[in-house]
């Protein structure tokens, strides 16, 4: 079939319009290039996982259920760059997203998190992202009602009934009472009643009112059960209502928050979110190198192909309860990450490793890299101290040679020591500027200049570098 016979088909869903992507991969990979030095196959891999989602919902419904996500292992040490792809990719398209450790999970019953709590994880994670574009969407009209409800306290309502019908005298009480609530509501708006105190009803409960909790128990998993039972116990109860007295300007933000929550359809909400994790959430499962058994041991390894084998049909696909109703993890982008220092992709289970098609590996960052990681990125790590210095009112600024000689230093101490990656940065240039850091709110106007240069780095760094002992400690 041609590709316009094909997208005939489709019956465009206006739900999804607000939730439309449609960056190219090269586009997504320039967007990516904006946050990270290098690693250009690890950014073509995520940006065609990314695109073929877009691809997907352009799709007939029966080809469309078809079409799963090629899952990824992105393999590379510590530090090169894997996290920060994950997470730059889910806030290019907003989609629901969650990082976890796959140590942190054991066998189904053992003590420890069951691998279906990143489910439920992630399902809060959607719920919170459509919550707040629902808020959004009502923040005019819970704001004009919170106005109304505490001009109500202020200026309490003189008649409870109908203007027609209104006597003449009680007509030209009630225009007077109207002029005064306008007043009111001029000053209210301006802020100049704001510091004032007002005594108002809040709910005591702090659960979200009507969204039902009701889960199914993970095995073994007490901590889940504790929260799911105070989440059930939290719905049965009526919600009580408390006086407090409070300013108001805080009364506004309060009453527009409850106000909004009365505004928004629960059950469309839920359903929203349950699509948006179902077809755009991302899960990055870190550390996967560490639940693969390696050839000839034992004791350890047994739980984690337990581990391995209880993830199987969630990366599979399957459906988990959660507390916004069932979730198909069908649709779900895996990425997976690992250094696999002591272990290869081949030690996982064959039967895992074919739920991971694509294979990235990352390289080794070199001092160029470390050169533009300094310098490239919207928020480099020159640019974060160049900022959070200027609070102060101190002007700090880095030369070429100073950023050069901060890169070399960084790689210097992974080649010595353990191999970090960028993260060697932060430790450097925290030590770099920490008397700088501390001086700050005290030092004299003629001093609050500062530049950064190969002099000013090696004049505070050299020494420790040089003492072996002490630059394993301090970098």
């Amino acid at each position: 079939m041609e590709p316009k016979e094909i997208l005939a088909e489709v019956v465009p869903n206006p739900e999804e319009e607000s939730f439309n992507f449609d960056l190219t991969p090269k586009e997504i990979v320039t967007r990516l290039d904006e946050y990270i030095v290098g690693q250009s196959k690890a950014k073509r891999a995520v940006a065609v996982a990314l695109r073929n989602r877009s691809r997907r919902r352009k799709l007939p419904e029966e080809l469309r259920e078809e079409v799963y996500p090629k899952n990824i292992i992105m393999i590379g040490p510590t530090g090169v760059g894997k996290t920060e792809i994950a997470r730059r990719l889910s806030k290019l398209c907003g989609a629901p997203f969650l990082k976890i450790e796959a140590t942190k999970y054991t066998e189904v019953g053992y003590v420890g998190r069951d691998v279906e709590s990143m489910i439920r994880d992630l399902a809060t994670i959607s719920l919170n992202l459509v919550k707040n574009e629902f808020r959004e969407k009502v923040k005019e009209r819970a704001f004009e009602k919170a106005e109304e409800t505490i001009l109500d306290i202020i200026l309490p309502p003189i008649f409870y009934k109908k203007e027609e019908e209104l006597t003449l005298e009680e007509k030209e009480r009630f225009a007077s009472y109207k002029q005064s609530r306008e007043k009111f509501r001029e000053k209210l708006r301006a802020g100049k009643l704001d510091d004032q105190e007002i005594e108002i009803d809040i709910p005591k409960s702090s659960a979200p009112a009507g969204i039902p909790m009701l889960q199914v128990f993970g095995a073994g998993n007490m901590e889940e059960m504790d929260n799911q039972l105070q989440n059930i116990l939290g719905d049965l109860m009526p919600k009580k209502q408390g006086k407090r007295k409070i300013k108001i300007t805080e009364a506004k933000k309060l009453v527009s928050e409850s106000e909004a929550e009365k505004l928004i359809d629960l059950e469309k909400m839920q359903s929203e979110a349950v699509r948006r994790a179902e077809e755009m959430g991302i899960i990055f499962l870190d550390e996967i190198d560490k639940i693969a058994g390696r050839e000839g041991r034992q004791g350890a390894d047994v739980s984690r192909e337990g581990v391995q084998r209880d993830l199987l049909p969630i990366v599979e696909g399957s459906t988990v309860s959660t507390k916004i109703g069932p979730l198909r993890t069908d649709h779900i982008l895996f990425i997976a990450a690992g250094a696999f220092h002591m272990s290869k992709p081949s030690d996982l289970i064959p039967e895992l490793q074919g739920r991971f098609p694509i294979r990235v590996e990352l390289d080794t960052l070199s001092r160029e890299d470390f050169v533009k990681i300094l310098s490239t990125p919207k928020s480099s790590l020159t640019k974060q101290y160049e900022a959070l210095l200027a609070t102060e009112g101190v002007q700090l600024s880095f030369t070429e040679d100073g950023i050069h000689e901060i890169a070399n230093l960084a790689f210097e101490m992974n080649e010595k020591n353990e191999n970090i990656g960028a993260r060697r940065l932060n430790t450097i240039m925290e030590k770099l500027l920490e008397e700088t850091s501390f001086e700050a709110p005290d030092l004299a106007e003629d001093k609050k200049k500062i530049e950064v240069n190969r002099n000013f780095v090696q004049s505070i760094l050299k020494g420790i570098i040089e003492d072996k002992d002490l630059s394993r400690y301090i970098l």
